[in-house]
């Protein structure tokens, strides 16, 4: 007799779910597994989190969340994401207050770092995923090519490499990051 993994669906089974060490979402109603990230992902996403982290917090802007804090994105069916990085501001947080489960809703702000085997269609849906949920602005990073893109719209999506100057003011309060820095 085989053993079955458990059927999960809705966001509430995936909380009940044991801590095995694996990180997981849920899509639409399907339980994803997410292979642990390579050494230059986490490197990346770090290094990410830290340059948002030292701007939020300085200027008191609101929350920042690492890649293990699920967003429920949408309901019946359910999704449930974790980005790499996320931002929230201070007039939602304090809205929402302290929660110990998901946080009901997307994130202002989201960062994805592409993993060597992520597929470019797989990662667009995503950071449209993330728009279309009411997150402001996704920033993808790519430590292949050294390159950030930034999306806002379906239609509006900008790539930037080298020492060009992102400015996502209009999301997080006068951040502006150098693309450089993120894979210094």
């Amino acid at each position: 007799m085989t053993a079955h993994a458990p059927t999960i669906t809705s966001a509430e089974e995936l909380w009940r779910l044991p801590d095995d060490g694996q990180r997981r979402e849920l899509v639409e109603g399907q339980l994803r597994v997410m292979v642990p990230a390579g050494f230059e992902h986490g490197r990346v996403a770090s290094t990410a989190n830290w340059l948002l982290s030292v701007h939020v917090r300085s200027a008191g802007l609101g929350v920042t969340l690492g890649a293990e804090t699920g967003f429920v994105l949408a309901s019946d069916p359910d999704t449930v994401r974790a980005p790499d990085v996320a931002f929230i501001a201070q007039a939602r947080a304090d809205a929402v207050g302290r929660t110990e489960r998901y946080w009901p809703g997307a994130p202002d702000f989201a960062v994805e770092v592409v993993s060597p085997g992520d597929g470019f269609g797989e990662v667009e849906a995503k950071a449209l995923g993330w728009l279309a949920a009411g997150t402001t602005a996704v920033l993808v990073l790519d430590p292949a090519r050294r390159s950030a893109t930034v999306y806002r719209a379906r239609g509006d999506v900008r790539v930037y490499d080298g020492d060009e100057e992102i400015d996502l003011s209009d999301t997080v309060l006068g951040w502006q990051v150098v693309v450089s820095d993120f894979f210094g």
